[in-house]
């Protein structure tokens, strides 16, 4: 059994956890649909293809290999490399997140847009609505109603993925689990600490229930 001190450490390690989820949350999921938006009414072809490269580059490469490039390999970069140092792996943390889920985020909201009929589109261009009017009014709250189990599927993706902190040192839920078991042989931390990720994706799924029966439901 685990002892009161071994508790303390795992649920200060969750609260890591959980201001890395929360700030990622708060962050990328306006940045994504900011980023859809830009995508969708630009009509710039350099701005098209720099969003279009960013979204394929992280769709395209692992979460971790951002992490460590962001942390370890940005400094290196010659000539911009030293104005781009970032000493805090926390914070590190919290860009490659916010950026890689931002960039899924804005993939989920483009097809909310595809799935929003054309013609609300034009009834607003025949009431003269401005095109930013125009997404904020009419399509934004259509396609957060269409996108709701997507935006929940990646919330519980992010649950988890918030142990890839462990990876630069950072003492998280897992990394203290694992810190716990290597040190006491006691493995029934691993079984307390699946049960945390557990509940909390299940919290989270719990909450996109809730939104899609009420704010949203009439979408």
């Amino acid at each position: 059994m685990l002892n009161s001190e071994m508790y303390f450490k795992m649920l200060q390690g969750l609260c890591t956890t959980f201001n890395l989820f929360f700030v990622v949350v708060i962050f990328s999921i306006p940045l994504g649909f900011i980023i859809c938006v830009m995508l969708n009414l630009t009509k710039n072809f350099f701005l098209k293809f720099l969003i279009k490269s960013y979204i394929n580059i992280i769709r395209g490469t692992p979460l971790l290999l951002q992490l460590f490039f962001l942390f370890y390999g940005v400094s290196y970069i010659p000539i911009i490399g030293k104005f781009f140092i970032i000493k805090s792996r926390f914070f590190s943390c919290f860009i490659s997140f916010v950026f890689n889920y931002a960039a899924y985020f804005a993939e989920i909201f483009r097809g909310g847009f595809l799935a929003v009929d054309d013609g609300q589109t034009e009834a607003a261009k025949s009431l003269s609505l401005s095109p930013i009017r125009t997404v904020l009014k009419i399509l934004m709250p259509q396609v957060l109603g269409v996108t709701l189990p997507s935006i929940c599927n990646e919330c519980v993706s992010l649950v988890k993925d918030t142990s890839l902190m462990f990876s630069l040192g950072i003492q998280e839920l897992l990394s203290t689990t694992k810190n716990i078991v290597n040190t006491t042989s006691n493995t029934s931390a691993y079984l307390f600490s699946a049960a945390i990720y557990f509940l909390a994706s299940f919290l989270v799924i719990q909450v996109f229930k809730i939104l899609e029966k009420t704010k949203f439901k009439k979408f």
